[in-house]
């Protein structure tokens, strides 16, 4: 069978008059509703690293005879360089992508994608019991397909390949649950995505029970059902290698301090547009990045000894919090709080701070809050807000100046401090003289 042909069927492409532009700089091929018509077409793109496929339903090759390749085509599959193959606003009957994914098992991909597809009815996965495939990257965003609950005999069948599988994403698909069975599958997984979907609660317990993604490091939960903190903590327990958290975007309630503990292994921790009012507790110990941006927090009094990273963004601030409560800390962000001063004199001790974002905060433009502005942006990086969005919104004089061209100068800001030496001098000269 010609390999161009080969490819057509194993990707599913058979379908509306279309062709395929192969851009050779990013060595990147986009097809759109291949025909057999303009089959030639795909030609271009057996030198791309990554190939698309768009548009088209796959039915009517449901039946199509798929047979066992003859070794010069297993040869020029595994020549192709093609790494990443993503398909887009495909119908795919699940009985034709289960007889012909084992096809990649002779070829160098790398990674799946299947954006805003449809799959439908059931395939026969027993075919692919024992097969190993060079996927190590499955992602799948916008897409349709039954329910996953009774599935684990058919991902049990897939188990030579999702054993080594290292990264899954299933975002923005109406995902509710993910039984337990189907977790303890993925004995590789480093991160899992699930953002964007419909899980609660209640549904996380079962997901992440005894023995299931064992390995995993980075988890997304951001924009689900979730509400309560401490449910989320328990959930997690058993992810012992967990370094990587993400619950943005999620309403949790305020709830009493829980004992529950995180995994101790986890550094990074994302609580950004959760609507908080309030720092929930217990934070993980170890956390080397928190993120705590978009929220409603009035202040944060909570120490974190190795936290290297804190993002406060866009809160309601009226100050900065304690820089003695970080000492490691060499990020802070504060833009868009309601912060008049800096803690300069604090900032100034911490010998690893380099980077402060606080632009768009009502700066008291007095001289300790623009000379420690000032002294600020010689001491570490501002972002890229500064100096146009530091702008004083106090006293009056100074209303909507940028803070760097307020004056501070000795004699200006504290006279006492010249004046008294002259008049000591002047003092010693009288007596000198007398």
């Amino acid at each position: 069978m010609n390999v161009a042909v080969l490819l057509l069927l194993g990707l599913g492409l058979l379908e509306a008059e279309g062709r395929c532009f192969f851009n050779r700089t990013e060595a990147h091929c986009v097809c759109y509703n291949l025909s057999q018509e303009s089959l030639s077409s795909i030609i271009q793109c057996l030198p791309a690293s990554v190939v698309e496929f768009w548009g088209g339903e796959l039915e009517r090759y449901v039946a199509f005879p798929i047979n066992d390749l003859d070794p010069s085509a297993i040869e020029m599959l595994g020549s192709l360089v093609i790494r990443k193959i993503i398909f887009g606003d495909l119908l795919v009957p699940e009985i034709l992508l289960a007889r012909v994914l084992r096809f990649f098992s002779y070829t160098q991909v790398q990674e799946l994608v299947f954006e805003s597809c449809i799959f439908e009815g059931r395939g026969n996965w027993a075919e692919m019991a024992g097969q190993d495939l060079p996927v190590l990257s499955l992602h799948f965003h916008n897409v349709t397909s039954a329910s996953l609950t009774g599935r684990e005999q058919d991902f049990s069948s897939l188990s030579g390949w999702l054993e080594t599988l290292q990264e899954l994403a299933v975002t923005g698909s109406h995902v509710t649950s993910l039984p337990c069975g189907i977790g303890r599958v993925f004995r590789a997984l480093r991160s899992l995505d699930v953002a964007q979907n419909s899980l609660g609660d209640e549904s996380l317990m079962p997901a992440f029970c005894e023995g299931a993604f064992p390995q995993l490091q980075v988890l997304s939960l951001q924009r689900n059902n979730l509400t309560s903190y401490h449910s989320v903590c328990e959930s997690i327990q058993l992810l012992r290698e967990l370094q990587h958290l993400d619950l943005s975007q999620n309403k949790l309630m305020a709830e009493p301090s829980s004992s529950c503990q995180w995994p101790v292994a986890l550094r990074i921790f994302n609580l950004s547009d959760t609507g908080l009012d309030e720092v929930l507790t217990p934070l993980p110990p170890s956390l080397e990045v928190l993120d705590m941006s978009c929220n409603h927090l009035h202040a944060v009094d909570v120490s974190l000894s190795s936290l290297k990273k804190l993002f406060l963004s866009q809160n309601v601030l009226q100050a900065a919090p304690s820089m003695r409560n970080y000492p490691m800390l060499d990020t802070l962000h504060l833009d868009n709080n309601s912060i008049a001063e800096l803690p300069w004199d604090e900032v100034k001790l911490l010998g690893h701070l380099r980077d402060v974002a606080a632009a768009g905060n009502p700066y008291n433009c007095s001289c300790s809050g623009a000379g420690g502005v000032q002294a600020l942006a010689g001491l570490v990086h501002l972002g890229q807000g500064w100096p146009q969005d530091y702008r004083c919104h106090s006293p009056p004089r100074y209303q909507g100046r940028l803070v760097k061209d307020v004056p501070v100068s000795v004699l200006r800001c504290n006279s006492a401090a010249v004046i008294a030496p002259v008049c000591v001098a002047l003092a010693l000269l009288g007596v000198a003289g007398a």
